[in-house]
């Protein structure tokens, strides 16, 4: 039968003889919006009972409600509407009534009763997931003022048709209003069995909002702690933009903790989570003073990105980890690398860039913390306004090639800075603020460039610093007594008073390009080609250590006699100028080796493919015209080297050019760098340090021509478009941390790291080196399980090691961590509800990750 489509104009009274479909009455039972009713199989049109019948694909729209279904009975006299689906010849049911309400979102059912003139409708069987919460089963009536009476329904965040083979809560009668649903009593169901555990009321969130809810605790044991009982809490849902995190643990042996995380977000302006955590330690047994005083740690994190769209040419970040220097080794930590952690970083920063103009402006809180030896170092705060280089003779109408004069850069940068050394213990006592050191730095470069003989670049330099200085110190001798008599004592003492400080230098490089280039006819290999980047450079500076400066004094033993010559800006924020004349040549070359392959497999760039053989491989070093000695310096190098195309390795290496003699006085040996080349005594520069390391990832998504890597979707794949807001975010967070997650989509995966260092002090000899590996695979599609371990060859040990097994339950996820020796043993149990979003991506959260949670 031909298609056939009717477009029905609902009337605006109960006279169906106008055709006025668009004008309101005040009589709120009134149709006031127009009916438009399409089938794609056939229409039947009942005129004595002003009825149609719509088959196949039917809809009907009214206003911005919407039903779809393979069967809709449209009433016109009654004013309702009946969907249902419908069998097929074969036997196969389809077309389940889809109804769409701005007010509930989208249903799923059976069978719908709708009356478009009162609003009111039941709806039985339904079917209906919103930010991932669904409502399934039972029967619902919708009433006139947008309230919703449900009877026998199940709410799941399982996305099964029928939740219960996971697990869901019965809600035997409720309603849902705007804010939330009231119910009466409600029961929890798993795999098919109910529990006796019973709710006799409830209030829950409305699904299509944010939720909230209770969190899963983790059980386990700590080989330090005891067994523990962690990160049972509660998550609540403020609003479309902040959410907390409430976790709490305890363990047998008496400690505790407790912490806090908070996400928040606004779309298209900034991002970020705080993480907040306090941990209460007990050690050794009860009685002791270690038991009786608990050690008191805490932990702050807080990540905060701005969108570069937001406010183009201002930004404002901040990367905060700070806390007690003990925290990560005495808590109940289960993270190795944060555990093996020396040091925490912090930095708050604000930069300004203006329009068309070369000025930049930043500033920065910032704060470094040494874990082992407990010092804190803080920038209270960091500014720094820059101008980039620019051409002041230039024009900018110039026409043709710049003149010599016109090639003159110039710039400008200035750095504000306020210090504070001190130790956390000290942090904040008066002691400590005295020890405040401010500065501020003025840096003019001059350059003028030009190109010689076609194939030199030739530049020359002249650069100016200043530096101001609100402190200065001072050095006398004091003679102290001592139970043999008086010996010197150095007394430093703090000078206050504003001091300036500046020094210049002028200096010139030149540098080219040496290319060579071997070509054979016949063979794998079509060419290699040589790159060689020669750099020499010649600069000098005066002495500013002269009495005419002011910048240097003497001060003498009262004892011995001796002078020593020290800096008034000593120990300062950028130092003093330097002491001494200095005419210096730097020297430098770097190498770059690749090799062009024929390649018959591929036609592209000519069926020749290049694979880089040696890159950046540096020598450096510099010779001091007017040192008194040792005026050549040590030679560096590095660079890289690739065995495969995966698989490279970089290095780095010192060369000591000095003889160097070892001597035994009283049974100790010492040595002793002279003034005279190795090569002199017809040996090679001493090698004083070498380092190599290299690192390596495989997974099945890279190995086949047929296998492609189902990572997490970036934020243009197609699917941020289908999903609600909330789940875009989720999405986001994914593409941002996708190590923060399992992906049961790639069956295994395997990288390690290995590091080699090599030290000659010139008579003792050190060699380490450390090998770590970490990888997961598939025991079969639903379990997974993940490693983390090393070897240390200085003390032949097996470095911490840690296994997780991950179980896919769906809606649900089991992790188990386990580490079986080293210091900290532990070993825990968690199950918890998965968000669906993980559900459809296959991935699951890994327990590790603290600041991040859906």
């Amino acid at each position: 039968m031909d298609t056939l489509k009717t477009n029905i104009n609902a009337l605006t009274s109960t006279d169906s003889t106008k055709t006025d479909s668009v004008k309101k009455n005040s009589n709120k039972n009134t149709i006031t919006d127009k009916i438009v009713a399409t089938a794609e199989d056939s229409t039947f049109y009942d005129a004595k009972n002003n009825i149609i019948y719509l088959y196949g694909k039917a809809k009907v729209v009214y206003g911005d409600r919407e039903v779809d279904a393979g069967f809709i009975k449209l009433d016109q006299k009654n004013s309702t509407i009946f969907a249902k689906g419908t069998v097929d010849s074969l036997g196969k049911f389809s077309g389940l009534p889809i109804f769409k309400d701005p007010s509930q979102g989208t249903l799923t059912a059976d069978s719908v009763f709708y009356n478009f003139k009162t609003s009111k409708g039941k709806i039985y069987q339904v079917y209906t997931e919103q930010d991932g919460g669904f409502i399934t089963g039972g029967r619902i009536k919708k009433q006139q003022n947008n309230e919703v009476h449900m009877k026998r329904v199940t709410y799941s965040t399982c996305n099964l048709p029928d939740p219960h083979q996971h697990f869901g809560i019965i809600i035997t009668k409720g309603i849902a209003t705007e804010k939330q649903i009231v119910t009466g009593p409600a029961y929890l169901v798993i795999e098919d069995v109910p529990l006796p555990f019973v709710l006799p009321f409830g209030f829950f969130p409305k699904p299509n909002k944010r939720v909230s809810g209770v969190l899963l605790p983790n059980v386990g044991e700590d080989a330090r702690l005891g067994f523990f009982l962690k990160d049972f809490g509660y998550y609540v849902g403020l609003n479309d933009y902040w959410d907390l995190t409430l976790r709490g643990g305890v363990y047998s042996k008496g400690s505790y903790e407790t912490n806090a995380t908070s996400n928040y977000t606004k779309r298209y302006k900034y991002n970020g989570n705080l993480f907040f955590s306090f941990f209460s330690t007990k050690s050794g047994v009860e009685g002791t003073p270690e038991y009786e005083n608990p050690s008191k740690n805490f932990n702050i994190r807080w990540s905060h990105t701005q969108n570069p769209n937001a406010r183009p040419g201002t930004n404002f970040s901040a990367s905060v980890n700070a806390g007690s220097s003990s925290y990560f080794r005495q808590s109940g930590v289960q993270d190795f690398a944060q555990i093996a952690q020396n040091t925490l970083n912090s930095s708050i920063s604000y930069s300004k860039t203006w329009a068309n103009s070369p000025f930049n402006l930043s500033t920065s809180l910032s704060h470094s913390q040494d874990l082992t030896t407990k010092q804190i170092r803080l920038g209270l705060p960091t500014l720094n306004f820059s101008m980039s280089t620019i051409n002041p003779f230039d024009k900018k109408d110039r026409v043709g090639e710049q003149k010599w004069y016109q090639r003159i850069a110039v710039g400008y940068n200035l750095n504000f800075d306020n210090q504070l050394e001190t130790t956390d213990s000290l942090l904040f006592t008066k002691e400590a603020l005295r020890k405040v050191r401010t500065g501020i730095q003025h840096s003019i470069p001059v350059s003028l460039s030009s190109q010689i003989f076609k194939y030199f670049q030739f530049s020359q330099n002249v650069s100016y610093n200043e530096r101001w200085y609100l402190q200065t110190i001072r050095k006398n001798y004091i003679l102290a007594p001592t139970a043999n008599g008086t010996k010197d004592s150095l007394a430093i003492d703090t000078i206050q008073g504003f001091r300036r400080a500046s020094e210049y230098s002028v200096g010139t490089q030149i540098s080219t390009k040496i290319y060579g280039l071997v070509n054979f006819k016949k063979g794998k290999v079509a060419a290699i080609r040589h790159v060689m980047t020669p750099n020499v450079g010649i600069s000098y500076r005066p002495d500013f250590g002269q009495d005419k400066y002011g910048y240097y004094q003497d001060v003498r033993s009262n004892q011995a006699g001796d002078v020593q010559r020290y800096s008034i800006f000593e120990n300062s924020i950028y130092g003093g100028p330097g002491l001494g004349r200095q005419a210096a040549m730097t020297f430098g070359l770097e190498n770059n080796i690749e090799m062009k392959v024929r390649n018959s497999k591929d036609t592209t760039n000519g069926g020749v493919k290049k694979i880089p053989i040696l890159q950046g491989l540096n020598i450096n070093g510099n010779y001091n015209f007017l040192a008194d000695s040792f005026k050549l310096s040590t030679l560096s190098f590095s660079g890289r080297t690739f065995f495969t195309e995966k698989l490279g390795i970089s290095f780095t290496g010192v060369l000591d050019p000095y003889v160097y003699e070892t001597e035994e006085i009283n049974g100790v040996l010492r040595g002793r760098r002279l003034d005279r080349y190795t090569w002199q005594e017809g040996s090679l520069p001493r090698l004083q340090n070498f380092s190599f390391s290299f690192d390596y990832s495989l997974n099945s998504s890279t190995l086949g021509k047929n296998n492609k890597t189902n990572n997490p979707p970036n934020q243009n794949s197609d699917l941020f478009s289908r999903v609600s807001p909330q789940q875009a975010a989720q999405l986001q967070q994914i593409s941002r941390n996708a190590n923060a997650f399992v992906d049961f989509n790639i069956p295994w995966n395997l990288s390690f790291f290995y590091n080699f260092n090599y030290i000659n002090t010139g008579f003792e000899k050190d060699v380490v080196q450390t090998l770590n590996a970490n990888g997961d695979f598939n025991l079969t599609p639903k379990w997974k399980v993940q490693f983390s371990s090393g070897y240390d060859f200085n003390s032949n040990a097996i470095s911490p090691t840690s296994f997780a097994i991950y179980r896919d339950l769906h809606c649900w996820d089991l992790s188990i961590n386990w580490s079986p020796f080293g210091i900290y043993k532990f070993y825990s149990v968690n199950l918890r509800v998965k968000a669906s979003i993980l559900q459809d991506l296959k991935l699951s959260k890994r327990t590790t990750n603290a600041i991040q949670r859906f």
